[in-house]
């Protein structure tokens, strides 16, 4: 008889206490939903409703044995625990997480950090449906109904209702990455440029300064090079390859930065990885998207010296 209740229940998608799966899951996990919310940026809302989604309701081997709750494969670069399981292809390699917790941060992270999933966090926070049909534009899943499902949860279960927070909270959530990496006009005064850094820089008017992590820079024009830069703003050619972290002086492209002062030890909070989404990916030309320092970021990460990368390495930033 107890055996005939507990299939019919699960016929019904209730659990022996009147709670659905999904219902379960919701209690368990949204406090840490919200607090990676508030941490990454990540709608609480998309995150249960893509746990529900990916993980069975938290019920499926890579979520029981795995802590697996999103789905996220291994790719090249991840060097942790594994587990092999069908999905698109046979046998498949995902990550293992020594708890749910660990998921769900590895989930935020990896949305936040890679630059195909960045332009989400350019749309309001509670715009659950952009979100969803963002996530399929990224390629996140290849069912063509997965942004429907997602909205389906959020909607069924009332999981919007986690985006909302206080004006306290609100102050914690970081800015979108784009709005973090994006270069500053560095406006002109009298005796120089008021560059956001500790010390002044006393440069020429007559082009335009921007500033990245509080580091000024100019793009660099036709025709151009590292020496002729130099020579504008009154610096040795062997400050200027310095600054930006080269040895001997190459071509310079037009719409190169080109810094004019020494970058900074980590990047801005808000920006702690840069995950690779290529092989081949160039490590100097990282550390100047970010305005940082290679030696400084070869020590973060415990590099002897700049490595070769592959798609999936995680460069911490700060």
């Amino acid at each position: 008889m107890r055996n005939f209740l507990i299939v019919l229940l699960s016929v019904l998608g209730l659990t022996a206490w009147g709670q659905t799966p999904q219902q379960k899951y919701i209690d368990r996990y949204s406090a840490l939903a919200v607090e990676e919310m508030l941490r990454s940026g990540v709608p609480a809302s998309i995150t249960l409703a893509q746990g529900i989604l990916e993980s069975g309701s938290g019920l499926s081997r890579l979520a029981t044995e795995g802590n697996n709750h999103f789905g996220i494969k291994c790719h090249k670069g991840w060097t942790g625990r594994s587990m092999r399981e069908d999905d698109d292809a046979r046998n498949e390699c995902f990550r293992v997480y020594d708890s749910a917790a660990e998921s769900f941060r590895d989930h935020s992270d990896f949305l936040r950090y890679r630059d195909r999933y960045k332009f989400l966090f350019d749309l309001d926070r509670t715009d659950y449906k952009g979100w969803a049909y963002g996530l399929k534009q990224a390629g996140y899943a290849t069912d063509p109904k997965y942004p429907s499902k997602l909205i389906k949860y959020i909607e069924e279960y009332n999981l919007y209702r986690f985006d909302r927070i206080t004006q306290e909270e609100e102050a914690i959530v970081p800015e979108a990455p784009h709005k973090i990496e994006e270069p500053v006009a560095v406006p002109a005064v009298r005796n120089g440029v008021d560059a956001p850094v500790a010390e002044e820089f006393h440069f020429a008017l007559s082009r335009q300064l921007y500033s990245l992590n509080g580091v000024p820079f100019v793009y660099a024009m036709e025709g151009e090079s590292y020496a002729s830069i130099a020579k504008y703003y009154h610096l040795f050619k062997w400050e200027i390859l310095r600054y930006n972290d080269l040895k001997t002086e190459p071509a310079l492209l037009p719409g190169t930065i080109v810094y004019l002062a020494a970058k900074k030890n980590q990047a801005p909070a808000g920006l702690d990885l840069y995950i690779v989404e290529e092989d081949g990916e160039d490590f100097h030309a990282i550390c100047q998207r970010y305005a940082v320092r290679e030696k400084a970021i070869m020590k973060l990460n415990g590099f002897a010296a700049p490595v070769e990368l592959v798609e999936g390495d995680e460069i911490k930033l700060r």
